[in-house]
């Protein structure tokens, strides 16, 4: 059986709700980030009225929300994989995912860099100072054993991983082409009813449980174990998910306990980091610190059942905002994070109330991507730096709602 007939399948009409989670999740980043500067967590900018305050809000996604977008970047990948097969379609997905990390790492992040040597360890050069030094890999901005390492990824580690998943799966599909095949028929027979809920929910507690500790998260691809086995399980289960049919109607009946589930895990984590902080002066029990694991991998899933659900019984229409957003966001996603780390840092001497501050950073940085995108969807040489398709052709067929095929097309690259 040629490869080309197992991945081909009927995988259906393009999902908008996955679209519309994919457009929310990535929304999600610009107030996470900005939370980022006002908590006690390191970050590359604080601010001085940093506090534990809004840890609990931010609690709420961070368990969950870049696993959510990896599974649905394993859905985007599987309709890829049904219009291209195996030819040409490493190739493209490379030029839409690796042009735009290594355009990142020389353009967007050096900023963000910069400003985290500046404030943290008062470095007094000029950005051009800076910039000889970062494209050098020095590896002198130290405190102590903590070395910055340069250049860096930072926010956009999640192409990279992105990157490397599909390859893997590439790699899979050409030597064993019938897996594909099996691993769907394996999840429509066997994730149909509470199954999708629970074992799912087992493997990523049982990674956290004998992962975290030996493998904190790292970011840096190498070694990164913890990370891999989370981000990759749920980009697989993605994968093998799209085109199924039970398991998707069993996510959207289970919304509602997943909801009622996940709320209590967070009203539990929120507890328990609120009470064993660095400013706590007792350990928490291994009992305890190993229960807190398990919950942590369970509400991982447990809202992403939950946002898959009602975004599947609520948000499954096509619109204009959607073909919009869908196109923009992962530009906006690139700019975002290098925005607020400029932002913040020039708003430090006007002594803002934090309200007053975060507020404008928001606005800011969501204004300021925008615009950035509506610059760049009209540069032909910057489409391809930021993930979009090339040529007017592209522009014009995402606004093309009923032709399937040629909007997949001019869809963005994530």
């Amino acid at each position: 059986m040629g490869t080309q007939s197992v991945i081909h399948g009927n995988l259906g009409e393009r999902r908008y709700d996955l679209d519309w989670v994919r457009i929310g999740a990535f929304m999600l980043l610009i107030f996470y980030h900005v939370g980022m500067y006002y908590v006690s967590w390191d970050w590359h900018v604080k601010s001085p009225h940093t506090s534990h305050a809004i840890e609990p809000l931010m609690m709420l996604t961070q368990p969950w929300r870049l696993s959510l977008l990896f599974l649905v970047s394993g859905v985007a990948t599987a309709y890829l994989f049904e219009r291209q097969g195996q030819r040409g379609f490493l190739g493209q997905r490379s030029i839409r995912l690796l042009v735009p990390l290594l355009f990142g790492m020389a353009v967007i992040v050096p900023p963000q860099s910069y400003l985290e040597v500046v404030e943290k360890l008062s470095y007094g050069g000029s950005y051009v100072d800076f910039l000889k030094l970062y494209f050098t890999a020095y590896h002198g901005f130290c405190r102590g054993s903590d070395c910055l390492r340069i250049p860096t990824w930072n926010h956009l580690w999640f192409v990279a991983y992105l990157w490397v998943y599909t390859l893997v799966l590439y790699v899979v599909i050409r030597v064993a082409p019938v897996a594909v095949k099996r691993l769907r028929s394996f999840v429509e027979s066997n994730l149909g009813g509470l199954g999708i809920v629970l074992w799912p929910l087992a493997l990523l507690a049982l990674a956290r449980l004998t992962l975290i500790a030996i493998y904190p998260p790292t970011h840096a691809l190498i070694g990164d174990w913890y990370n891999h086995a989370l981000y990759g399980i749920t980009f697989l289960l993605g994968f093998a998910l799209a085109g199924t049919r039970a398991p998707w109607i069993a996510i959207e009946r289970s919304r509602w306990i997943a909801l009622g589930l996940a709320v209590l895990g967070w009203a539990f984590l929120s507890a328990y980091y609120g009470f064993y902080n660095e400013d706590s002066v007792v350990a928490p029990p291994q009992m305890l610190r190993l229960f807190q694991r398990f919950v942590y991998g369970a509400e991982q899933w447990l809202a992403i059942v939950a946002v898959l659900g009602f975004a599947r019984r609520h948000l499954a229409q096509d619109n204009a905002a959607r073909r919009y957003l869908t196109t923009s966001i992962f530009p906006v996603y690139i700019l975002h994070q290098s925005v607020i780390v400029v932002v913040a840092h020039s708003l430090k001497p006007a002594h803002l109330d934090p309200m007053v501050e975060s507020g404008l950073l928001v606005m800011v940085t969501a204004a300021t991507c925008f615009l950035g995108y509506e610059v760049i969807r009209r540069v032909k040489i910057l489409r391809p730096l930021f993930g979009l398709a090339m040529g007017r052709e592209a522009v014009e067929a995402s606004a093309r709602p009923h032709n399937l095929g040629v909007a997949r097309r001019a869809s963005a690259a994530v």
